[in-house]
Formats: C-alpha cells, sequence, structure tokens
C-alpha cells in the first residue's frame, strides 16, 4: 500500500503529491479511453442485435435500456465499495463486470439468446457506473480550484474511446459471417482487460473514518436548491443525450441508411461528447458552472431542432455532435455543480447518490425511446426530447439568482 493510500484525508491539498495527483490523472484519462469503448459498443449494436434476436420488435432497444438500469442499479453498491475499501477496488470490480459482458454478448449471439444478450448489457452497465466515477477521483486529493479542470481533462478520454469503440465494432463485426458482432464483444471484453492493468496503479487515499460514516445526513445534502439544480441539469443532460443515442442507431437502420454511416455517426457523436472537455474546465473557472449547463442545454435543443428538418446522413450526424457538445457543457457542468455540494468525507455518497438519480431516471427514457420510435417515428421521438429539456432550463434561470455557496470540499 502506497504512502497516499494510508495517509489520513485531513485535507484536500495535502492529500496526494503533485507527481501522484498528475499520475492518477493521466491514468484515469487513459482508462476512461478504455472502458468508454464499452458504452460505444453497446449502443452501436445493441438496438441492431436486438431488432433481430427480439421476439417482439418493439423490444429491440431493451438491451440498451438494461444497460442504463444496470448503471442505476450499480452506482450506490459501486459507492459502497469505494466508501470501504478505497475507490481503487470499485475500479477493479467494474472491470471484471466489462469483461463479463463482452464474454456473455458473444455466446448470446451466437446461440441467438435475446435474453441473455440482455443480462450481458446489465453487466455492461455494472461496469458503465464504475467508469462514471473516474471523474469525481480525479479531483480526489486536488485543490478545490482546480477540481473542475482535473474533472474535465479525465472526461476527455472519451475522445479515444469513441473512436476505440467505434472502429472496434467496424472492423471486427464481419469477422464471423454467421454471427455479426459476436468477436466485437469479444473484443470489448479484451480491452477491458486492459483498462484494469492500467487502473490497477491508481494510487487514492484510503477511506478516513469520517468518510466512512459518512458526514451529514444525506437529506440535507440533498435539500440544497444548489444540489438539486446539479442533479436535475445532470440529469436532463445525459437523460437526452441518451434517449436520442438509443434511438438514433436503428432510426438510421429503418430509413435506410448504411450501419457504416451509423457507426461514424456515432463515432463522431462521441468525440463530440468527449473533445470538448480539454477546455470545459476553463470555461467553467472563468464563466461558472451555471453558464456552462446552460449553453449544454441550448446546444441540446439546437440538435433536436436539426433533428426534425430531415433524415438524410448529414442530418442524423449533425444532431448526434451538436446534442455531444451538449452533453459536455451540460453533465460537466452539473458535476462541477455537485462538487461544491459536499464536504470530503461526504463526497462517495453524495456522488453515488447524484449518479443514481442521473441513471435511474435515464433508465425510463431509455425504454420510452424504443417504444417511441416502434410505434412512430424518428420525428415524434425529437419533439418529445423537449419537454425534460424545458424543466431543466426553468430549473437553472429560477435558481440563478441564488447566492453560490462557498466550496464545500474547501472546508
Amino acid at each position: 500500500m502506497s504512502e497516499a493510500e494510508a495517509a489520513p484525508l485531513n485535507s484536500i491539498s495535502s492529500a496526494l503529491s503533485e507527481r501522484e495527483q498528475r499520475g492518477n490523472i493521466a491514468r484515469l484519462t487513459i482508462a476512461q479511453a478504455l472502458a468508454g469503448a464499452n458504452a460505444v459498443v453497446v449502443y452501436a449494436t445493441g438496438s441492431i442485435i436486438g431488432h433481430t434476436l427480439a421476439p417482439d420488435k418493439s423490444l429491440a432497444t431493451l438491451p440498451i435500456s438494461i444497460f442504463v438500469v444496470g448503471m442505476a442499479a450499480c452506482i450506490l453498491p459501486a459507492g459502497a465499495i469505494a466508501r470501504r475499501h478505497g475507490r481503487r477496488a470499485a475500479f477493479l470490480a467494474g472491470t471484471g463486470c466489462g469483461v463479463l459482458v463482452g464474454v456473455l454478448a458473444a455466446i448470446a449471439v451466437v446461440l441467438g439468446s435475446f435474453w441473455l444478450f440482455c443480462l450481458a448489457t446489465f453487466f455492461g452497465g455494472a461496469y458503465a457506473a464504475v467508469i462514471l466515477s473516474f471523474r469525481f477521483a480525479a479531483a480526489d486529493g486536488v485543490e478545490p480550484a482546480q477540481r473542475a479542470r482535473a474533472l474535465s481533462f479525465v472526461m476527455g478520454g472519451g475522445v479515444v474511446a469513441g473512436v476505440i469503440g467505434s472502429q472496434l465494432v467496424t472492423y471486427t463485426m464481419h469477422l464471423w459471417p454467421p454471427h455479426l458482432f459476436a468477436v466485437s464483444y469479444l473484443a470489448q471484453a479484451a480491452v477491458a482487460v486492459l483498462s484494469a492493468l492500467v487502473l490497477f496503479g491508481v494510487r487514492l487515499p484510503m477511506p478516513t473514518a469520517a468518510e466512512t460514516a459518512g458526514g451529514r445526513p444525506l437529506g440535507a445534502i440533498v435539500r440544497q436548491p444548489l444540489f438539486i439544480t446539479a442533479a436535475i441539469c445532470g440529469t436532463v443532460s445525459y437523460l437526452l443525450m441518451n434517449f436520442l443515442m438509443t434511438a438514433a442507431p436503428l432510426a438510421m437502420q429503418l430509413c435506410g441508411l448504411p450501419q457504416e454511416s451509423s457507426n461514424l455517426g456515432l463515432q463522431w457523436h462521441v468525440i463530440a461528447m468527449y473533445g470538448p472537455s480539454f477546455f470545459t474546465g476553463r470555461l467553467i473557472t472563468r464563466f461558472g458552472a451555471r453558464r456552462v449547463v446552460m449553453a449544454g442545454l441550448c446546444l441540446t435543443a439546437l440538435a433536436v431542432a436539426v433533428g426534425l428538418t430531415g433524415i438524410d446522413v448529414a442530418h442524423f450526424w449533425l444532431t448526434l455532435i451538436l446534442l455531444g457538445v451538449g452533453w459536455n457543457f451540460g453533465f460537466i457542468g452539473a458535476s462541477a455543480l455537485v462538487l461544491e455540494c459536499h464536504r470530503p468525507e461526504e463526497k462517495t455518497r453524495v456522488q453515488s447518490f447524484n449518479d443514481f438519480i442521473v441513471f435511474g431516471v435515464m433508465a425510463i427514457g431509455s425504454f420510452a425511446s424504443g417504444s417511441l420510435l416502434a410505434a412512430y417515428d424518428w420525428s415524434v421521438v425529437l419533439w418529445v426530447a423537449l419537454a425534460p429539456l424545458l424543466l431543466a432550463v426553468g430549473t437553472l434561470m429560477i435558481t440563478s439568482t441564488a447566492k453560490m455557496p462557498a466550496a464545500m470540499g474547501a472546508k
């Protein structure tokens, strides 16, 4: 065990040396690039495999919905593991699920088992739940003024994830002709193993007695107007991104567009999701998290507007790119607000509870997306997306005049 892991978390600035901070951020960024490919593979193939294997075509997007359910269901357990045994233990448990999803999904495709494929995507969601904590782990042991930049930089690893995931699907999906995408999932399992090797070297402070106890009652923390605003904006940003991205690959296929166009569109969507991360932290520092969140919500609205103007490849691609940038500003900005709502000893409880809200609601949206697309069409999916968007914008505007509290992490 390293000195950093054994040392008590007495203060955020002294918990880790500058060298350890840089090493952690580098490893977490690489792991984000590798592990993030998990979600790209599932989103690129899940609804298509579901459409092929499902006993009822209206269940085509169920595997992706179950992926989101897996995220929501496993966020709190992952947080509990991190609180009691340290974040690295949670990371390694997550990568184990990443290997499992690849193996089970490949078997499901070979056997033609829809329900086994759904089980596989549940474990994929569990893996994704742990990946979510990378962004908050990057802020551990970092000066409060630098947290947003550390969080944002690690999220930037998703740019490479978008390329790895989409190209992995493109170059492996036909390697076993009778079983489309089977090799893609085996390759995804191998990437999860690489991610585990990278994460094994992360050195973070072990939980203190105060952190294990959890600090203030959770109810008192989540009733703060700032937390409510952060949770709603983060939830809507991720909900709409998932809501539209879940339906887009299948919608493109139903519109007669080739799978390669869908893969490339998803690749640029993921790049747009994570590419801005290299400067989003600077934008938050300069303009404030609230303004960055508002910009993200406006870009999401623009994505919906573009999608409603046509169903050509260009319309889908531009919609997905704008949606990705909107998600980046909205979700990272909301995550930065969450960091201001808790003290150091409360971090894992509050962060995991926030993510539980985000992905619990997102699971509902994912189910609705497939049903709407099956019953109506792509344009209806887009129109429905406007309702939660208005809720988030309204909440942000109402609370924008409230006094911003001092960062709790500095206490």
